[in-house]
């Protein structure tokens, strides 16, 4: 009716102008209206439970202010690590890495009413997002906790044991991807690297640990050639001042290694960010206890399926899971076993399972995932 009423008036090159005016408000206005009810239905999405898109709001005239976070997270070898578990539809399940929930859904979608899942996760925006997505579903639990204490979680819930547990290690793409949690070596942020985003910094780590301190992290987490070299420029720069960006800290690395090396080994930082992380999460630590644990309380006939992405996981998890297995430990020169150990698990994985040609297309993090999967006997 606008555009009808408007034609009438044209006559002449002026009203020509006056229509293409009107015509450009009346399209903005629609936009506007049609912008308000888009953020009416997803309020209205949220109080009927219903999954929505987060949004984040920027206006120049105040300082930015989160509203939503949007959580993305591509879960990898999800199919694989899943249809490893052989899930019972009438059992207790743990996903002990929820992250965006793509490990969570599929085991939910094997499970029946009288089936439970237990998602854990340490970061508070992760448990946000599974708390949205899996709020219909009344034998879901979300705890934000570390699988470290995983025991404690279910003695809290009352479970005595589990029928399957999967972790899925390392950071999310969230986590790499939001500069905001100063994980990225080239994303300008705080040194921050924090999953429960409480307790010390990254920026506390590089500020306080001596020369000594960082270059044992630097070699054992970050098997980094370079980390005494490193270290010591670490402790010059900080004499002048703190060390408070994930862009200082970059900038010293590579100061600090030889151009030769950067273009054999690649870049420096990477490894030395990834060292400084597992610190600051204790990372290591927590999944020797979380897998130690797990394995205490799975059921006869449960599985595990662990992925990882870098060697110093894939060995914890490698060397633990022959630990589980047992079995005779004798010489292999005697000829029948004394010292009487005994098979409690089996490798349903000999070598890890390793993404395909076609995940790695799709999810270039996918390239170094390994996944290997345990059955208790």
């Amino acid at each position: 009716m606008h555009l009808i009423f408007l034609c009438d008036k044209i006559d002449d090159r002026k009203s020509s102008i006056f229509l293409l005016s009107k015509i450009r408000q009346f399209i903005i206005n629609m936009l506007c209206i049609w912008t308000i009810s888009s953020v009416g239905r997803a309020s209205a999405s949220r109080a009927e439970g219903q999954r929505f898109e987060p949004f984040i709001v920027h206006h120049s005239s105040f300082k930015r202010k989160k509203i939503k976070l949007r959580y993305f997270h591509k879960s990898v070898l999800q199919t694989e690590a899943v249809a490893g578990l052989h899930v019972i539809p009438s059992k207790v399940y743990i996903d002990a890495t929820g992250g965006g929930g793509g490990h969570s859904s599929l085991i939910l979608k094997q499970l029946a009413n009288s089936g439970q899942l237990i998602i854990l996760d340490r970061d508070p925006d992760a448990c946000e997002v599974l708390l949205q997505r899996f709020c219909n579903n009344s034998n879901v639990k979300v705890v934000k906790a570390n699988f470290a204490n995983l025991i404690e979680v279910l003695q809290n819930l009352g479970i005595l044991e589990i029928a399957g547990l999967i972790m899925d290690l390392g950071i999310s793409s969230y986590q790499i991807d939001n500069a905001d949690r100063g994980f990225c070596y080239n994303k300008t942020a705080y040194l921050d690297m924090r999953m429960e985003k409480v307790g010390r910094s990254a920026k506390d780590i590089v500020n306080t640990y001596s020369v000594e301190e960082l270059t044992r992290i630097f070699k054992e987490y970050g098997e980094e050639k370079f980390a005494f070299k490193i270290a010591k420029h670490i402790e010059d720069a900080r004499k002048n001042k703190l060390i408070e960006t994930t862009s200082e800290l970059n900038a010293i690395i590579e100061e600090a290694v030889p151009q030769f090396a950067k273009k054999a080994r690649g870049h420096s930082s990477k490894r030395v960010f990834q060292a400084i992380r597992i610190e600051v999460n204790r990372e290591l630590e927590s999944l020797k206890k979380g897998l130690q644990d797990g394995f205490k309380v799975l059921m006869p006939g449960g599985r595990m399926s662990v992925i990882t992405f870098h060697s110093l996981e894939d060995r914890i998890v490698k060397n633990m899971f022959r630990q589980f297995v047992g079995g005779c430990i004798c010489p292999k020169e005697f000829p029948v076993c004394v010292c009487g150990g005994k098979i409690t698990a089996n490798l349903v994985t000999k070598h890890p399972i390793l993404p395909s040609e076609e995940e790695i297309k799709q999810n270039k993090r996918a390239k170094s995932a390994k996944l290997r999967i345990l059955e208790k006997c």
